[in-house]
């Protein structure tokens, strides 16, 4: 190989290694491939695009440089690193083992090849669980979030010697039964199971959103049972048991003002009983009272800490607390009680519940920048740091401008203009699109999208954008000379342009579509049955997407 060729395969992978800092993977893709057709046997530009795939999730074109890597560099220890880690990604965990193995045998006191060692080996072990997760639930995935999340466990964690159960249980599952006498392991195991194990489950009313829904019933006890219970009852809990049955049966039947009145005859005869208020509460939040259905479910959860009734009872009373506050939209405190609910044991639903509030907060948060007035200021610093060529101040003012105005199509495309300064090109592609989305008819959107791809030598999907903005304007003159760029450099090597084309993952995935290729079949022998495929909008969206990837031509 020529001086000269190695010097520039040195030049093209210091480029890709700034194109990966920057998270440009796909251009640090481009460049690894020229520097390994100048240097082919050079084992880094194998490992080096490897790294690039990965981190474009495309995992098997990661793993077959990362061989190659090995191939050439068997004594290299990153290159069983990068193998080791592609086959993690693809889930091939017993593979991935035998690597990081071997790379040990390399690099005996590598850090990284025993924590991917480690890693293989916990998520096979928990595949194992999997199965069954009571083989050993000390193994499952998520254990230490689970434990976090229960308050009795969460303050167990703190402590050295519950840290050697945990361990000890992991690793010998068949000591779970010798070990049941120590009420933290019945603990753990309900937590990690999400079932109670001492069966001391309470049959609370239906959940808000289901007004309708009956209350849960308890399983029936044994007669025998049962009647031992209400000799031994005290005769005014008794009396309050029963008037919370008729409560129920009143709520089933939506007589609210009877519920309420049969509730709160069992709250005086036995107040040390929660559900009897959480029940109460379920009816004033029917009723839309939601001071009355906050200050009961409150009350309630003192009146449980107090009798230490189970978290799940006072977790719903928090929840009942955050739908009432939901309701009325003040999202800021239903969030509030939703996590303490989640303290106190998970839900799925108020889990739902927590996350959507938090989305309409946030949404509601940008909302409230927006302000056109101090967007076009921003706008205007934006625009005279780019004219003294400061693009970082400039691209910080625009950034500020489309937080204050989000749907100003021109800031994005100043933004895609700066992103272009700074070598941003897929930034600023983004930017572009953006700008088309929210004024088609704004020419400039095209052009910057246009520029931006051919700076990427990605020239046919740079001409489909300029064609577009043509078809906007006819008369640009700037946008017509760079549509004849970019058809010179397409007849120039239109192979190289679709090689290009079809490294896009959208793009192969059309292409490997048995009902795609049946309707580009059909189209090559009769053009006129594109009409009929374009009234699709799935298969008119990937046709327009191999029209721009150069693939097809139905113009």
């Amino acid at each position: 190989m020529a001086d000269t060729d190695k010097t520039q395969a040195v030049k093209l992978k210091d480029e890709g290694n700034n194109a990966q800092r920057e998270g440009r993977f796909q251009d640090a893709v481009g460049n690894y491939t020229d520097a390994i057709k100048l240097d082919p046997s050079n084992h880094v530009l194998y490992s080096n695009r490897s790294a690039a795939y990965a981190n474009l999730k495309q995992y098997e074109k990661a793993l077959e440089d990362a061989e190659t890597t090995v191939k050439l560099k068997p004594d290299w220890s990153k290159g069983y690193s990068r193998k080791g880690t592609a086959l993690q990604f693809l889930k091939r965990y017993e593979d991935a083992k035998a690597v990081y193995t071997e790379g040990l045998k390399i690099e005996p006191n590598s850090d990284a090849f025993k924590k991917g060692i480690e890693d293989c080996e916990t998520e096979l072990s928990a595949s194992t669980a999997g199965a069954n997760p009571m083989s050993n639930p000390f193994t499952m995935p998520g254990v230490e979030a689970k434990l976090l999340a229960d308050p009795d466990t969460r303050e167990w964690l703190k402590d050295p010697s519950y840290q050697m159960l945990l361990a000890s249980l992991k690793k010998d599952p068949n000591s779970i039964g010798m070990r049941l006498q120590d009420p933290r392991v019945m603990k753990t195991l309900s937590v990690l199971l999400g079932v109670d194990l001492k069966l001391a489950a309470d049959a609370d009313m239906a959940d808000d959103t289901k007004t309708s829904s009956a209350p849960k019933q308890q399983k029936p006890k044994e007669p025998e049972k049962m009647e031992t219970e209400e000799k031994n009852l005290d005769p005014n809990k008794k009396k309050a048991l029963d008037l919370k049955n008729e409560g129920n049966a009143a709520y089933k039947k939506k007589e609210f003002d009877t519920a309420i009145d049969l509730y709160s005859q069992a709250i005086e005869l036995d107040p040390e009983e929660m559900t009897f208020l959480t029940n109460r509460a379920a009816v004033y939040f029917e009723k839309k009272d939601y001071d009355a259905c906050r200050k009961d479910c409150l009350k309630a959860t003192e009146v449980g800490r107090e009798n230490k009734a189970p978290f799940k009872n006072i977790a719903k009373a928090f929840g009942r607390i955050g739908n009432a506050y939901l309701k009325e939209k003040d999202y800021k405190e239903a969030l509030e009680y939703f996590k303490k609910s989640l303290t106190e044991h998970r839900s799925d639903d108020i889990l739902k519940k927590k996350q959507e509030c938090e989305r309409t907060l946030k949404e509601l948060e940008r909302k409230a920048y927006i302000n056109p007035e101090l967007s076009l200021e921003e706008k205007n610093k934006g625009n005279e740091f780019y004219q003294k060529a400061d693009f970082p101040n400039a691209l910080k003012c625009y950034d500020e401008a489309i937080k204050r105005n989000p749907d100003d199509a021109k800031i994005y495309s100043n933004r895609a203009a700066t992103y272009n300064k700074l070598l941003e090109f897929n930034r600023a592609v983004k930017d572009a699109d953006e700008c088309i989305r929210l004024d088609p008819q704004f020419i400039k959107g095209y052009i910057h999208k246009g520029r931006n791809l051919m700076a990427m030598k990605q020239w046919a999907q740079a001409q489909s954008a300029l064609q577009k903005g043509l078809d906007v304007d006819s008369s640009n003159q700037e946008a017509m000379n760079m549509l004849i760029t970019c058809r010179q450099e397409i007849n120039k090597n239109p192979e190289e342009v679709k090689k290009r084309a079809m490294a896009d993952p959208e793009v192969q995935a059309i292409m490997s579509d048995p009902g795609m290729r049946m309707i580009l079949e059909q189209m090559s022998q009769n053009p006129g049955a594109i009409q009929n495929h374009m009234s699709n909008p799935d298969i008119a969206r990937k046709l327009y997407k191999l029209q721009d990837a150069g693939i097809i031509q139905f113009r």
